[in-house]
């Protein structure tokens, strides 16, 4: 008998142990561990500047080491993509992720799918800039220029699935003009390419451009924003310049496509709180970016109509 009732608790403790193990993850007492925000961008770019400060903040909240992880490229992403689903490893990227596939026909992973959306957590007004020296100081001069010489100029980014080489790709389509793509291996190689005159142009943000500019590193062209910057209001926008071009700069958290939407919905809430606590404003306010947040299915949404909207356009550009 007492064999017995041992092999009856045995297989019930077996039953339970099956069934909790088959249970999803919940977000009571997220997280867990140690928590990774990659980031598919190099040092010192505005994308890693952005996720080291929400991770100082953020492991104060959770209780539990953030760190950040410097993966440049497509396998940065692709990292994340592949991560366990239950989101101790989170991707911190540019809104040229929604590109990835387009520019990369060999990246192993698709943007929509294979990701959900957490939130966005900043916009980035940037601004079109050049060396001193370049014989084209403002917009007008810039597309007279590449039209008369065609293949002649060029602009920097830090890789093809950037926001910075977006943005380029997009005024070279509305202007109608063809200026070459030069990428480079991070943000700070693209804009010191453009100093050393080894590249013509690149998209910066604007405390980049504020501070090369004051120093006479470089010229700042036009700004890519619907209205002029307070903090350099002598700089014209594209459309005041004479081109109706307007480009959204975002910066976002993803997580891998499945991971239990109570953790997504745990971590917006967490880094919602985040941006939007004094201490990381005033941060986010140093570096001239400005907050921005979503709800996860609005930014799941954002990043389906701007992958559709943009491969349909780099498609008929031929890019």
């Amino acid at each position: 008998m007492k064999r017995f009732c041992r092999i009856v608790f045995g297989l019930v403790a077996l039953a339970a142990a099956s069934v909790l193990s088959a249970a999803p993850i919940s977000a009571q007492g997220f997280p867990t561990q140690r928590v990774t925000i990659v980031v598919p961008f190099g040092a010192g770019s505005v994308t890693d500047i952005m996720a080291r400060i929400l991770a100082d903040d953020l492991a104060k909240r959770w209780n539990q080491q953030v760190i950040v992880e410097n993966k440049p490229g497509i396998a940065g992403t692709a990292s994340v993509a592949k991560a366990a689903p239950d989101g101790h490893t989170i991707l911190l990227t540019s809104n040229g992720h929604t590109v990835a596939g387009l520019v990369s026909k060999s990246a192993p992973f698709d943007p929509v799918k294979d990701f959900a959306g957490i939130t966005r957590v900043c916009s980035v007004p940037l601004y079109l800039i050049g060396h001193p020296g370049m014989p084209a100081k403002t917009l007008k001069e810039v597309i007279a220029l590449a039209k008369q010489k065609p293949g002649t100029l060029n602009f920097s980014s830090p890789g093809l699935a950037s926001t910075t080489f977006i943005a380029g790709a997009l005024f070279r389509k509305t202007a109608g003009i063809n200026i070459v793509h030069v990428p480079f291996k991070s943000a700070p190689d693209a804009v010191t390419a453009v100093i050393l005159v080894d590249a013509h142009m690149y998209f910066a943000p604007v405390n980049l451009t504020k501070d090369l500019a004051g120093a006479g590193k470089v010229t700042a062209i036009a700004a890519a924003t619907a209205k002029r910057i307070p903090d350099m209001p002598q700089v014209p926008t594209f459309t005041e310049a004479g081109l109706p071009y307007v480009y959204d700069s975002w910066f976002g958290l993803l997580a891998p496509a499945g991971v239990p939407r109570s953790i997504i919905e745990k971590i917006n809430r967490d880094v919602v709180a985040s941006i939007q606590s004094t201490d990381v404003k005033a941060k986010f306010v140093a570096q001239f970016v400005i907050p921005v947040t979503d709800t996860p299915a609005d930014f799941d949404k954002r990043i389906r109509d701007e992958t559709a909207n943009l491969t349909q356009v780099f498609k008929e550009a031929g890019i």
